[in-house]
């Protein structure tokens, strides 16, 4: 009954809030989807047919209500080389087998290992995309007339400033509507979303890739289709914690993983390319009111029927009003506060996120910054708990040792040379570890180390204070590794 309640919530709990979003987010999805295609060598409509297929299918199958999924650039960019060397039915195949990995992933609840991603990381990778979303825009300016600049400032105010006289309808919305009127009446003539590709006013049809199917096939587009996967899922398992935190509810990242898989299976059969979560476009769907799975549906349906049914008129809207959209989805993606708050934060949480940040921008990858970010946190983390502390008291003929720390491959080249061997006061010494654990078998042959150095100078050797899974493991290892 619950799970009853809870799925008609996910859909019918917000149904004005989700269709208006969910038009805002189509409308923004066209020229993100043509750029994206082109990035990748492919025509316009492969981007448009993937945006609409994906976001009806994760409507269904998808673990986060209120998250939009389409053809991203980060995808499109793994793409590249695939279409060029082999073209586009190549593509739609790693597609499909895209789907498939990420089912798989689904499957054996990869989405589990999020929890590694320390919070400097998602701001990183928060920041980057807000800084690329911008960066993205800035293209359009190029070569352009005042005009454009006033557009995307018009765009800007009215996006801002609407919500003073009423929050009933969405403000970029409303932006977008008035400046493609302005344009179309004052014949501006800038740029329009017609400029950026040919729309053809059609349907999505089946379509099977006409590749061979071997191992040849399958050698050529795994690596593709892997690298897609990983892409997608860890921008998507990312958007989803994003959303999660905003709307402060939970999602099921295990059920988005595979639902992102078959939303990639089903595009890849109707002539779209792979794609996963855009944060931009979950960020403009929140900030119009979308919330539930209702918005990521009906901005599907909205864009396919804006394709096929008002091309021409999708055609005319100005870029400068998309780019305006575009902008403040970038400045409300971006954490401000982590800027506010880098005097109190780590310095090495400060520096992760930085090298986070600016790995994305460098290679247009988000797996890449990503796994930089976690590798050097795990860096700084090593670094700071490798610091085993020993104190030294002396009771009688005994040195007593004791250690504080975790022991383990980073701390036992230091630990070794804390000791003092040549003593001459006592003649019997007690390392004690009640407030140390060993970890692994370097722990162990160091203590084995420490063992045998005083035993080598006739000091009577005694350990203590180990925890059961310290004694198990050093009953396991103990001597064993020294005699190698």
């Amino acid at each position: 009954m619950q799970n009853d309640l809870t799925a008609r919530q996910s859909w019918f709990g917000n149904i004005r809030g989700d269709i208006m979003a969910g038009i805002v987010v189509a409308l923004a999805l066209i020229p993100e989807a043509i750029a994206f295609s082109i990035i990748a060598g492919v025509d316009p409509m492969v981007g448009l047919y993937a945006s609409f297929v994906i976001a009806v299918v994760i409507a269904f199958v998808g673990g986060r209500p209120g998250m939009i999924s389409g053809a991203t650039g980060a995808m499109a960019l793994l793409m590249i080389d695939l279409v060029a060397d082999y073209g586009l039915d190549y593509l739609l195949a790693a597609t499909i087998l895209t789907g498939i990995i990420q089912i798989i992933f689904g499957l054996i609840k990869l989405a589990r290992y999020m929890k590694f991603i320390p919070r400097s990381v998602m701001v990183g990778f928060v920041n980057a995309l807000a800084i690329m979303i911008f960066m993205s825009q800035l293209d359009h300016f190029v070569g352009e007339s005042m005009v454009v600049y006033g557009m995307v400032i018009g765009t800007l105010l009215i996006i801002y400033l609407f919500p003073f006289i009423t929050k009933a309808v969405p403000s970029p919305l409303i932006a977008i509507v008035v400046i493609t009127i302005v344009a179309i009446t004052m014949n501006t003539n800038v740029h329009t979303v017609g400029d950026m590709g040919q729309i053809t006013k059609a349907f999505p049809s089946i379509f099977f890739p006409s590749v061979p199917l071997n191992f040849e096939t399958l050698a050529i587009i795994f690596p593709y289709a892997l690298g897609l996967a990983i892409v997608g899922l860890v921008e998507s398992l990312l958007t989803a914690s994003i959303v999660d935190e905003y709307t402060d509810t939970a999602s099921n990242k295990n059920t988005e993983s595979k639902g992102q898989g078959i939303a990639n299976i089903v595009t890849g059969f109707f002539g779209g390319m792979a794609g996963c979560a855009m944060i931009g476009q979950s960020v403009i769907n929140m900030n119009s009111g979308g919330r539930g799975r209702l918005s990521s549906l009906a901005a599907g349906i909205v864009l396919i029927c804006l394709i096929v049914f008002l091309g021409d008129v999708v055609s005319q809207i100005p870029v400068a009003a998309l780019v305006g959209v575009m902008i403040m989805v970038a400045i409300g993606t971006f954490d401000w506060n982590s800027i506010r708050t880098m005097k109190i934060v780590p310095m090495t949480d400060n520096l992760v996120m930085i090298v986070t940040v600016a790995t994305v921008i460098l290679t247009h990858n988000l797996a890449i910054g990503v796994l930089t970010g976690i590798l050097l946190s795990a860096i700084f983390f090593v670094a700071k708990i490798s610091k085993v502390h020993v104190q030294k008291t002396i009771q009688g003929n005994r040195m007593i040792y004791t250690f504080v720390g975790e022991v383990f491959f980073a701390s036992v080249t230091e630990l070794i040379e804390e000791f003092d061997y040549d003593i001459k006061e006592a003649n019997e010494v007690i390392l004690d570890l009640n407030g140390a654990r060993l970890w692994d078998d370097s722990a162990i042959a160091a203590l084995d180390k420490i063992v045998s150095k005083f035993e080598s100078k006739d000091i009577n050797v005694y350990v203590t204070g180990l925890n059961k899974t310290s004694s198990e493991l050093k009953a396991k290892l103990s001597k064993k590794l020294s005699a190698h």
